[in-house]
């Protein structure tokens, strides 16, 4: 499982495309956190804080994302070297566990850089230090497991299809259907009486309520519950091959 999960990680670092990522990642933040005058600029704010980096990335990861996960599996498939995967001595779930994995450290890596932004805000603060440090730890935690919920969709995209361009297409629409989707379903009058239970199958719902600086177990157990409904899912798709 490590040495796939390594595997995976190299054929990123050892191409363009992962560094690509992280780059545009960065580059566009930086355009509008930094350069841009608006309402997302950091400096034109009158008070220390980042909350713009927190509202612009999931954004930028629902593009970012699909592009690092659709050839996870279509690449295998379209290599033919998924059966040979498939001979290796894992099992289905260690593969899913695997790729997700090194899915996740890049987008890690992606993230780690925008510490630098916190720590300019801390130092441009008056006094130094005027910022909501909890809120802000909350909200990486929040961006953190909402890239995870997008490396996890990516996954299962790249699973259903030998095509990288059409994985991407699946799995830009799931994410963005699951972030903002049942948001807008939920205000639709018909579903009046069951809005707030809609509005809880979102992502957004649950990322917005940790990046209050409020980590609730609800919210913890929602990511990691979609997380693992996909990661199953991709294994049921993986297992298909036998059916």
């Amino acid at each position: 499982m490590r040495a796939l999960m390594l595997k995976e990680i190299r054929s990123f670092l050892n191409s363009i495309t992962g560094y690509l990522v992280i780059i545009v990642y960065l580059l566009i933040n930086s355009v509008f956190l930094w350069l841009f005058s608006g309402n997302f600029n950091l400096l034109d704010g009158n008070y220390a804080s980042v909350d713009s980096l927190f509202i612009i990335s999931p954004w930028v990861f629902m593009f970012l994302i699909p592009a690092i996960t659709m050839r996870m599996f279509a690449d295998e498939k379209k290599g033919g070297t998924m059966e040979l995967l498939l001979t290796k001595p894992l099992s289905d779930m260690n593969i899913v566990w695997s790729k997700f994995t090194a899915g996740f450290i890049l987008v890690l890596l992606s993230i780690l850089p925008t510490v630098l932004y916190y720590y300019s805000i801390y130092q441009l603060g008056n006094p130094i230090g005027n910022i909501d440090s909890g809120s802000v730890f909350g909200s990486y935690i929040g961006l953190l497991l909402l890239g995870s919920s997008y490396v996890a969709i990516g996954v299962f995209s790249s699973s259903l299809t030998d095509n990288q361009i059409i994985s991407f297409l699946i799995s830009l629409f799931l994410c963005f259907f699951f972030y903002i989707g049942f948001e807008e379903i939920s205000s639709l009058e018909i579903f009046n009486n069951a809005d707030l239970m809609i509005k809880g199958l979102g992502i957004n719902e649950h990322y917005s309520s940790i990046s209050r600086g409020v980590v609730d177990s609800r919210d913890i157990l929602y990511f990691g519950g979609l997380i693992f409904i996909f990661a199953q899912a991709t294994r049921l798709v993986l297992q298909s091959r036998k059916w």
